[in-house]
C-alpha cells in the first residue's frame, strides 16, 4: 500500500463523504460508489453530495463514481466500508469479484444484525480477508466537523501496524491527525458500545436529568465498554485514549451525535418507531443493543446501562422505570 494505490469507498453517507474529503487531500484520484445512479448524476452536476455535507465541494473530476460495487472493488486496491451495518449484509449479496487481495477498512461503527458479528469478523469469516488486511477507523471525530476542518484525531487499527500507518497517511492533513493500534477487536467493540452509551446519554438527557448525573453515566459506561472488551478479546490496551474514552465523550454528549439525539427522543417520550422515521440517519445504536445483549449470554458481563437502554427500546418497559432502577447500579 502507498500513494500508488487506487482508493475506493463503498458509502454515500455523511461518514462516506466526510472520509472522502479527508482523501482527496491526499490521493490523487479517487473511486466512489453510490448504489443509487441518480445521485452520481446531481453529484457531478452539483460538485456535492446531494444528501451528505454538501457544503463539502469536490473536485469530480478526480472521482470514478461508480454503481456497481462489482467494478469498484475490481478497480481498488484500498477499500473503505462506509454502510450502516444493517445493510451491509445486503449490499454485499451483489459480490461476485474477490475481496482477497484488498486492504479493507471498516468505518461502519456497528455489528452485523442477526450474525452478532464485528465488521472484521464478518469481512474475514464470509469473504475471507486475512486479518491483516483488515483495518478499522475509529473516533473521537463527527463528519460535521470534518467537513468545518475543526482539528480532529481518529486512530487507525489493523494487526499490521505498518498497514496501519501507510492508511493513516491517506488521510492526516491539516485537520486530521491519526493514531494507529493492533486493537482491531477492542476498537470495533468499544465503537460499537459507546452508540448505547449515547442512547442512554440522550435518554437521561431527554428525562431532564442533568451534566452531574451525565458525568457519572458515561463514568461508568467507558468502565461498562472495558469489562465487555476485556473479556472479549483479552490484550493489554489502554481504555482511556482516544480511540475508546475519546469516542464515547464525543458520541455521548456532541448535538452531532445520532445516537444521543435518537436516545432524547425516546426520554421525551416518543415511540421507538416515531424516533426512527423523524431520524434522517440510522442510529447503529438501535441494532447494536439486541445484538451486544445477545452477544453477551455467552460472556455474562455485568452491562447495566447496556441492559437498561435494551429493556426501553426492545421490552418497552417505561423509561423512568428503567433508569430509575439504573441510577442505583451506577456510582
Amino acid at each position: 500500500m502507498d500513494e500508488s494505490s487506487r482508493v475506493g469507498i463503498i458509502g454515500s453517507g455523511s461518514w462516506a463523504t466526510a472520509i472522502a474529503k479527508m482523501l482527496m487531500n491526499n490521493v490523487l484520484e479517487l473511486n466512489w460508489y453510490f448504489r443509487n445512479p441518480k445521485h452520481i448524476k446531481k453529484f457531478r452536476k452539483h460538485g456535492h453530495n446531494p444528501n451528505y455535507l454538501t457544503s463539502i465541494d469536490f473536485d469530480t473530476d478526480k472521482i470514478h463514481f461508480y454503481s456497481d460495487i462489482n467494478q469498484i472493488i475490481e478497480e481498488s486496491d484500498v477499500l473503505i466500508i462506509a454502510i450502516p451495518s444493517a445493510f451491509l449484509k445486503n449490499a454485499f449479496s451483489e459480490l461476485s469479484v474477490s475481496l482477497e487481495d484488498k486492504f479493507v477498512v471498516s468505518a461502519v461503527k456497528g455489528l452485523i444484525p442477526d450474525e452478532n458479528m464485528i465488521i472484521g469478523t464478518f469481512l474475514n469469516k464470509v469473504y475471507n480477508v486475512p486479518l491483516d488486511n483488515i483495518g478499522v477507523i475509529s473516533g473521537p471525530c463527527h463528519a460535521e466537523e470534518v467537513a468545518l476542518e475543526r482539528l480532529s484525531y481518529l486512530t487507525i487499527a489493523c494487526q499490521d501496524v505498518k498497514k496501519a500507518r501507510a492508511f493513516a497517511s491517506f488521510i492526516q492533513c491539516g485537520y486530521i491527525k491519526t493514531s494507529v493500534s493492533d486493537d482491531i477487536y477492542g476498537t470495533e467493540f468499544s465503537a460499537v458500545l459507546k452508540n448505547i452509551m449515547a442512547i442512554a446519554s440522550g435518554i437521561c438527557h431527554g428525562m431532564g436529568y442533568g451534566d452531574n448525573f451525565q458525568a457519572v453515566l458515561m463514568s461508568n459506561g467507558i468502565q461498562e465498554i472495558k469489562r465487555f472488551v476485556d473479556t472479549v478479546h483479552p490484550i493489554t490496551r489502554d481504555i482511556k485514549s482516544s480511540a475508546y474514552l475519546g469516542d464515547l465523550l464525543v458520541t455521548g454528549y456532541s448535538q452531532f451525535s445520532r445516537n444521543r439525539t435518537f436516545g432524547t427522543m425516546i426520554g421525551k417520550g416518543y415511540s421507538v418507531k416515531y424516533a426512527q422515521m423523524e431520524m434522517l440517519m440510522i442510529a447503529e445504536g438501535y441494532y447494536a443493543v439486541k445484538s451486544i445483549k445477545e452477544i453477551n449470554e455467552k460472556y455474562k458481563v455485568n452491562m447495566p446501562i447496556t441492559d437498561a437502554v435494551y429493556n426501553i427500546i426492545y421490552e418497552k418497559i417505561s423509561p423512568s422505570i428503567e433508569i430509575r432502577l439504573l441510577t442505583e447500579h451506577l456510582r
